[in-house]
Protein backbone atom coordinates (compact mmCIF):
# COMPACT_ATOMS: atom_id res chain seq x y z
CA UNK A 1 0.00 0.00 0.00
CA UNK A 2 1.17 4.06 -0.69
CA UNK A 3 -0.09 6.16 1.70
CA UNK A 4 -0.31 9.02 -0.59
CA UNK A 5 -2.42 7.19 -3.17
CA UNK A 6 -4.25 5.44 -0.49
CA UNK A 7 -4.79 8.19 1.91
CA UNK A 8 -3.97 11.56 0.08
CA UNK A 9 -5.59 14.20 2.18
CA UNK A 10 -4.07 12.75 5.46
CA UNK A 11 -0.49 11.83 3.72
CA UNK A 12 -0.74 16.10 2.43
CA UNK A 13 -1.31 16.86 5.95
CA UNK A 14 1.83 15.58 7.36
CA UNK A 15 3.88 16.62 4.53
CA UNK A 16 2.73 20.25 5.09
CA UNK A 17 3.89 19.81 9.04
CA UNK A 18 7.41 18.39 7.60
CA UNK A 19 7.67 21.54 5.50
CA UNK A 20 6.56 23.16 8.37
CA UNK A 21 9.56 21.72 10.64
CA UNK A 22 11.58 22.29 8.16
CA UNK A 23 11.19 26.01 7.85
CA UNK A 24 10.91 26.53 11.84
CA UNK A 25 14.06 27.70 13.80
CA UNK A 26 15.90 24.33 14.97
CA UNK A 27 19.07 23.65 13.21
CA UNK A 28 18.95 21.54 10.21
CA UNK A 29 21.61 19.60 11.52
CA UNK A 30 19.80 18.78 14.97
CA UNK A 31 17.04 17.82 12.93
CA UNK A 32 18.50 15.26 10.75
CA UNK A 33 20.55 13.60 13.41
CA UNK A 34 17.47 13.41 15.44
CA UNK A 35 15.70 11.82 12.51
CA UNK A 36 18.13 9.30 11.58
CA UNK A 37 18.42 8.30 15.88
CA UNK A 38 14.93 7.88 15.85
CA UNK A 39 14.62 6.13 13.03
CA UNK A 40 17.54 3.47 14.46
CA UNK A 41 15.57 2.72 17.39
CA UNK A 42 12.47 1.81 15.64
CA UNK A 43 14.69 0.33 13.09
CA UNK A 44 13.24 2.16 10.11
CA UNK A 45 15.97 2.12 7.50
CA UNK A 46 14.03 3.73 4.40
CA UNK A 47 14.26 7.25 7.20
CA UNK A 48 17.47 5.91 8.29
CA UNK A 49 18.78 5.92 4.43
CA UNK A 50 16.54 9.24 3.32
CA UNK A 51 17.88 11.60 6.15
CA UNK A 52 21.32 10.54 6.35
CA UNK A 53 21.85 10.95 3.06
CA UNK A 54 20.09 14.99 3.90
CA UNK A 55 22.57 15.34 6.22
CA UNK A 56 25.51 14.56 4.25
CA UNK A 57 23.97 17.12 1.64
CA UNK A 58 24.03 19.26 4.59
CA UNK A 59 27.41 18.73 5.04
CA UNK A 60 27.21 16.45 7.86
CA UNK A 61 30.54 14.14 8.31
CA UNK A 62 30.12 10.38 7.88
CA UNK A 63 32.46 9.63 10.83
CA UNK A 64 30.01 11.70 12.88
CA UNK A 65 26.99 9.46 11.38
CA UNK A 66 29.18 6.34 12.12
CA UNK A 67 29.10 7.67 15.37
CA UNK A 68 25.44 7.77 16.04
CA UNK A 69 24.01 5.29 17.37
CA UNK A 70 26.74 5.26 20.50
CA UNK A 71 26.62 8.66 20.69
CA UNK A 72 27.35 9.26 24.43
CA UNK A 73 30.49 7.32 24.47
CA UNK A 74 31.47 9.90 21.30
CA UNK A 75 33.32 13.45 21.64
CA UNK A 76 32.01 14.58 18.12
CA UNK A 77 28.82 15.68 19.40
CA UNK A 78 27.94 19.34 20.73
CA UNK A 79 25.90 20.20 24.19
CA UNK A 80 23.02 21.16 22.25
CA UNK A 81 23.10 17.75 20.14
CA UNK A 82 23.42 15.23 22.82
CA UNK A 83 20.37 16.89 24.63
CA UNK A 84 18.22 16.68 21.40
CA UNK A 85 19.46 13.32 21.34
CA UNK A 86 18.89 12.48 24.36
CA UNK A 87 15.19 13.95 24.43
CA UNK A 88 14.69 12.07 21.14
CA UNK A 89 15.38 8.98 22.61
CA UNK A 90 13.18 9.35 25.82
CA UNK A 91 10.04 10.61 24.02
CA UNK A 92 10.86 7.72 21.10
CA UNK A 93 10.53 4.90 23.75
CA UNK A 94 8.43 7.06 26.64
CA UNK A 95 8.76 5.09 29.69
CA UNK A 96 6.59 4.62 32.39
CA UNK A 97 7.29 8.32 32.86
CA UNK A 98 7.84 10.03 30.13
CA UNK A 99 10.76 12.39 29.69
CA UNK A 100 12.54 13.16 33.01
CA UNK A 101 13.10 16.73 34.13
CA UNK A 102 16.43 16.37 34.02
CA UNK A 103 16.03 15.57 30.53
CA UNK A 104 14.18 18.15 29.53
CA UNK A 105 16.29 20.58 31.76
CA UNK A 106 18.59 20.15 29.08
CA UNK A 107 16.58 20.47 26.28
CA UNK A 108 15.60 24.23 27.85
CA UNK A 109 19.34 24.73 28.38
CA UNK A 110 20.57 24.35 24.96
CA UNK A 111 17.28 25.93 22.95
CA UNK A 112 14.82 28.81 23.06
CA UNK A 113 11.41 28.22 23.24
CA UNK A 114 11.08 28.12 19.01
CA UNK A 115 13.64 25.32 18.92
CA UNK A 116 12.40 23.17 21.63
CA UNK A 117 9.16 23.56 19.98
CA UNK A 118 10.62 22.11 16.66
CA UNK A 119 12.33 19.64 18.63
CA UNK A 120 9.39 18.31 19.90
CA UNK A 121 7.79 18.85 16.74
CA UNK A 122 10.53 16.65 14.63
CA UNK A 123 10.82 13.96 17.18
CA UNK A 124 7.26 13.22 17.24
CA UNK A 125 6.90 14.06 13.37
CA UNK A 126 9.66 11.02 12.45
CA UNK A 127 8.22 8.76 14.52
CA UNK A 128 4.92 9.08 12.62
CA UNK A 129 6.97 8.65 9.68
CA UNK A 130 8.49 5.82 11.56
CA UNK A 131 5.32 3.94 12.21
CA UNK A 132 4.18 4.01 8.31
CA UNK A 133 8.00 2.74 6.52
CA UNK A 134 8.65 -0.17 8.88
CA UNK A 135 4.74 -1.69 8.92
CA UNK A 136 4.52 -0.87 4.94
CA UNK A 137 7.91 -2.27 4.69
CA UNK A 138 9.47 1.05 2.52
CA UNK A 139 12.45 0.72 1.15
CA UNK A 140 14.88 2.82 0.29
CA UNK A 141 14.62 4.53 -3.01
CA UNK A 142 17.59 3.77 -5.57
CA UNK A 143 21.10 5.80 -6.06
Amino acid sequence: MTMHEAAPEVYQAWLAAETAIRRGPLDATVRELVKIRVSQINGCLFCIDMHSTEARKLGETERRLWHLNAWRESELFTPAERAALEYAEATTTLGAHGVSDEIWAEVEKNFDDGQRAGLVAVTAQINLWNRIGVPLRLEPLGD
